[in-house]
């Protein structure tokens, strides 16, 4: 065995002994490549994700009702890209001792190397779908990233903390629209239920496959070893279940699945699971909405090219 190979693992094994004490990582720290990598892929999939996410909000800014839903909408997509800048600067300093920057980032986006969202690739075809977005899927997206406000990667875990309060206003701003909606006209009502209907399979697709799926995915358990997160992702979806199940309810609406009830048993939700074949197509990007939200991405980029050349230029 050779010095570099004892070396690592000596590396290995006292940076999981930092693991274990909760001690946190920072960008110019040791680690090993299993933990680097898992960052990258979670952090710059949850910032593009930011990013992609205000497309579908961003359609019904010129839509709103009224100015002050317009306002309201306009400042949560200003948010939202906010949110993907600051992740985008926190996985770039994960990259650069790989000899990459944030332009591979984006390019890995366009060639479909890098994922965003599943939920993301939805259509959204009226005011109940803006407002179900802010309520639920913002709502899921808090629990996601509650559970890692305790991650193992300090850059992270203080990224989060301010997303994570942002968040919950946005999830109040799309509770409001609901609300609004459900108590409003019979059409206005059916608008909402027409929305959920429609996003269900997606709210449940949002935490990813449980780890028993043939999938075959190892990237909740990679990040559940090194503490970037806690919970599993069947776990995270009973929890949002038992969170807005009965919220959902109370307004008079009706979810699509005949099959969901609480066991008391097992103190689990039984609910008939999505299609797992439609989540595959979607991370293959070909989701309802997948090329076309591409393709607004590649233009604004490009479009956009000349900005950060006079950035770059006045920089050097």
């Amino acid at each position: 065995m050779t010095a570099d190979v004892l070396l690592e693992k000596d590396l290995q094994a006292q940076f999981e002994e930092r693991i274990a004490r909760g001690d946190k990582i920072e960008a110019d720290d040791w680690m090993p490549e299993e933990y680097r990598l898992a960052l990258i892929k979670l952090i710059s999939m949850h910032g593009i994700s930011e990013i992609m996410g205000a497309l579908p909000e961003k359609e019904w800014v010129p839509k709103a009702p009224t100015l002050y839903r317009k306002l309201g909408i306009m400042a949560k997509v200003q948010d939202e890209m906010g949110h993907g800048q600051l992740l985008l600067r926190v996985a770039e300093d994960l990259i650069k001792p790989l000899g990459k920057n944030r332009e591979d980032l984006m390019q890995d986006l366009f060639a479909g190397r890098l994922k965003f969202h599943n939920v993301f690739h939805m259509a959204t075809k009226s005011w109940g779908d803006a407002g179900l977005i802010g309520w639920l899927v913002d709502g899921a997206a808090i629990i996601t990233q509650t559970n890692m406000l305790n991650a193992s990667y300090a850059p992270y875990a203080r990224a989060l903390q301010r997303i994570c309060a942002e968040e919950v206003f946005h999830a109040q701003h799309g509770e409001a629209i609901i609300l609004a909606l459900a108590e409003g006209t019979p059409e206005q009502k059916e608008m909402v239920q027409d929305a959920l209907n429609r996003w269900w399979e997606a709210l449940l697709f949002f935490f990813g496959p449980p780890s028993s799926d043939t999938t075959g995915s190892t990237k909740q358990d990679i990040t559940i070893k090194y503490k970037i997160r806690i919970n599993t992702n069947e776990e995270l979806r009973q929890g949002f279940l038992s969170k807005y199940v009965p919220r959902i309810k109370s307004i008079g609406l009706t979810i699509p699945d005949p099959t969901l009830r609480f066991d008391e048993e097992t103190e689990k939700w039984i609910y008939q699971q999505p299609n797992w074949e439609n989540f595959k197509k979607i991370q293959r990007n070909e989701g309802p909405k997948s090329q076309e939200r591409l393709k607004l991405r590649r233009t604004s980029y490009d479009d956009n090219a000349w900005v950060r050349e006079a950035l770059s230029a006045r920089i050097g």
